[in-house]
């Protein structure tokens, strides 16, 4: 897999990685036909050597036995040897593929901690790679992105990003600055020069593609963070106004039980739809009312639980039936709301949105009357539009470090405009340039990074 290092202007941590040899499974835990062990350091060559007799020729798949130290035969599979630094990781990595069977990869995995490895952390093998220059951190974060993709937009999104092309666009802006920061701060030091900063043409056009390149990356990575995460949507309302058929009718599944009987839905039920390459979790809840038997209220008040962590939430209520007055006070403050009017195959209402009111919609969960329009509807509540072939995967984090770097630009730009003042023009160009770099890690920390790679799996 190649991947391009680091972004264009590199890495500056002074970090490195330890000197320690890791070990780990590198395929999930369970049975299966094949599974892999992953060694990687300093000591891959001489477990390999312990393990399987000789060290396999390089990059080059060799059928071998797998021995612990007492030579006893664990497992017999292939055997992939990488000398570093040409490796994921950059340091030497031994690759064991046998049998998929959980006591076999134990057995092998404590064979390597035998002869002196440790078990690896989430995540370790990937950030080493980072740490020995291999890939930028964006880039790394990507493969999780990528392992954990809900549709294939997404997937795609995080193999470009993994690529570099999130990591190329922080790093041409980050040269922007760069330029422009010189072209400040050599007018600060040549002052006989008597260049007027607020006629220079030059530094004006800079300032404007700046701003530009600010906007337009904003915009990408926001795309790119709604395509990761997706959006979790609520379905909530009275009993029996359609709330699981419009699930069903969404998933195309009969995920939920619907019956006249109001009250059927008493647990959570989730279902995973595509919209347009838009990951969208739905959340089927108990109906809300009032004097519910015991196991109705658990129900409910995990209803209420489930709203506290929603994107957007979907009241349905039955067409036939009056509005109810209500629904800000049944939903806790802040959420997101759109009014589902469903039902109207018993009605003589038309189906999509209301006239007026973006937030209401008609439709059928019978009939699926007005559901494209429901779904036009939660793409403009995530903010989604498919961006095909320019899209990339972002991160919140990434969305807080562009904010920052952009509000820094905004406001070196403003103190030239009004005061004047090319020193805190200089300054706070240099600080938007150290907030792009903490989304590569060209600027980082040992906490940043901790909390990042703990999401990994183990292994990789």
């Amino acid at each position: 897999m190649a991947l391009h290092n680091a972004g264009s202007y590199g890495l500056i941590t002074d970090m490195i990685a330890p000197p320690d040899t890791i070990v780990a499974a590198a395929t999930p835990a369970g049975a299966g036909g094949v599974a892999v062990v992953r060694v990687s350091g300093s000591e891959a060559e001489r477990i390999a050597r312990s393990m399987l007799g000789k060290l396999p020729e390089p990059r080059k798949a060799t059928y071998a036995k797998f021995r612990r130290g007492d030579a006893a035969v664990l497992d017999v599979g292939l055997a992939l040897f990488f000398p570093a630094p040409a490796s994921f990781t950059g340091e030497s990595v031994l690759e064991l593929h046998g049998h998929g069977g959980p006591l076999v990869v134990s057995l092998i995995v404590d064979a390597a901690v035998e002869l002196g490895a440790r078990r690896a952390q989430p995540g370790e093998f990937t950030k080493r790679a980072f740490l020995n220059g291999k890939l930028d951190l964006a880039q790394a974060e990507a493969i999780a992105d990528l392992i954990s993709s809900g549709t294939e937009q997404a997937a795609r999104a995080a193999l470009r990003s993994l690529s570099g092309v999130f990591s190329e666009s922080v790093g041409k802006l980050a040269e922007q600055l760069t330029r422009l920061r010189m072209h400040v701060e050599a007018a600060i030091d040549f002052p006989e020069e008597e260049i007027d900063f607020l006629s220079d043409d030059a530094l004006l056009s800079g300032l404007e593609d700046c701003g530009k390149a600010f906007r337009k990356l904003e915009r990408q990575a926001g795309m790119g963070r709604v395509l990761r995460d997706g959006l979790r949507v609520v379905i909530v309302g009275k009993p029996n106004a359609g709330k699981s058929s419009l699930l069903n009718c969404l998933s195309g599944e009969e995920s939920a039980i619907v019956t006249e009987v109001a009250g059927t839905t008493r647990d959570i039920i989730r279902e995973q739809i595509n919209i347009d390459g838009l990951a969208v979790e739905l959340v089927d809840t108990a109906g809300l009312r009032d004097n519910p038997d015991r196991i109705e209220a658990e129900g409910i008040r995990r209803a209420r639980e489930a709203l506290k962590s929603a994107d957007t939430a979907l009241w349905i209520q039955d067409a036939s039936e009056p509005d109810d007055a209500e629904i800000g006070e049944k939903l806790p403050p802040g959420v997101q709301l759109t009014i589902v009017r469903n039902k109207i195959d018993l009605t003589d209402e038309l189906a999509g949105s209301e006239a007026g009111k973006p937030g209401v919609i008609k439709l059928s969960a019978t009939t699926g009357e007005g559901v494209d329009a429901l779904r036009e509807r939660l793409r403009e509540l995530a903010g989604y539009e498919n961006l095909g072939e320019g899209a990339f995967t972002a991160r919140q984090r990434h969305l807080d470090a562009l904010k920052r770097a952009s509000g820094h630009f905004a406001s070196g730009k403003e103190a030239l405009e009004q005061s004047r003042a090319g020193e805190l023009l200089a300054e706070e160009l240099r600080l938007a340039q150290e907030a792009l770099g903490e989304i590569t890690g060209a600027v980082s920390s040992d906490d940043l990074l901790g909390r990042i790679f703990a999401d990994f799996c183990i292994g990789k």
